[in-house]
């Protein structure tokens, strides 16, 4: 290994002074899990590592805004969230999606701000955080902007992060009873990287669908938004006719990439089938039944 710097900032301004615009081999580093398998593989040779462990400690925190908003800072590790009883009762999709995230070493470690800023396209929390319409705080040396994060990656291992600025902050909007859940669809163990995720977020107009929040993972770039599906759902009631309709116009909308984890024709199958999957979990857990099919396949 090519010896580095490793700095240890004391503070956020320190961190982001720190890192250099036009220096790729300048990198912060939150939990390590990203840039240590980067390393390993030879892919990063790093200059200097800036740890973002010691900073202030409130940028680690959990807690309900005066909007009811979740605020969630980005030192913030995957295993806080996923304990946290805030979470688990007012936002229970995503203490659902945590319990298959990685395995629980990673999660350990992993904070939630470098989760979002790696732009692995198989990452589970993107999709999931899209289809809840949550928005990260992006602070830099010139100061703060917000990004939502659907608008966040931008390609394979790409952001509209400059290399000066980090995500300070996750606000996630209350998920205020609308029924939700996430698909995750595996060929091994329920936490392995997924060949395609779908996740669901419904605003329900009696027995009908009245606005319906799609968003794919895994399958293109980036985190996807199924426009098609979402406007066949809108007002539908949610029968098996609808949801197979759903499913498939999600996957004709669709350049589907295939990868190691599945064919673009093995995904596209999953993604006519997950889609409905997922509305129908999402409707069970919203009324107080078991999710029967959640898990991996």
């Amino acid at each position: 290994m090519i010896p580095f710097e490793l700095a240890r900032p004391r503070s956020l301004k320190e961190a982001i002074a720190l890192l250099d615009p036009e220096d790729p081999d300048i990198r912060p580093m939150g939990g390590g899990t990203a840039v240590m398998l980067m390393m390993k593989a030879g892919v990063l040779r790093p200059t200097r590592l800036v740890s973002l462990r010691d900073i202030e400690p409130h940028y680690a925190q959990v807690h309900a805004g005066e909007n009811g908003e979740l605020r969630i800072g980005g030192l913030t590790r995957l295993a806080t969230l996923e304990h946290s009883p805030l979470v688990k009762e007012r936002w229970p999709l995503i203490a659902r999606t945590l319990r298959t995230l990685s395995n629980v070493r990673v999660r350990n470690v992993a904070t939630i701000g470098g989760n979002l800023g790696h732009a692995d396209p198989h990452m589970d929390m993107p999709p999931v955080l899209t289809s809840l319409g949550a928005r990260v705080t992006i602070t830099g040396p010139y100061g703060e902007r917000i990004v939502p994060v659907e608008e966040l990656c931008t390609g394979y291992y790409e952001t509209v992060l400059a290399r000066d600025e980090l995500i300070s902050e996750v606000i996630v909007p209350p998920q205020a009873g609308r029924p939700a859940a996430y698909m995750k669809v595996t060929t091994r163990a329920a936490h392995d990287w997924p060949a395609l995720g779908v996740a669901v977020v419904l605003d329900m107009q009696g027995q009908r669908i009245g606005r319906a929040s799609v968003i794919v993972g895994a399958a293109t770039d980036r985190p996807t938004r199924l426009t098609q599906a979402e406007a066949l759902l809108r007002g539908a009631l949610p029968d098996d006719a609808i949801l197979r309709e759903a499913g498939e116009a999600g996957a004709a909308q669709l350049d589907i990439v295939g990868d190691p984890h599945g064919s673009a024709s093995y995904k596209k199958q999953l993604l006519k089938v997950y889609l409905g999957r997922a509305v129908r979990t999402a409707l069970a857990a919203a009324s107080g039944h078991a999710a029967q099919f959640e898990g991996h396949a």
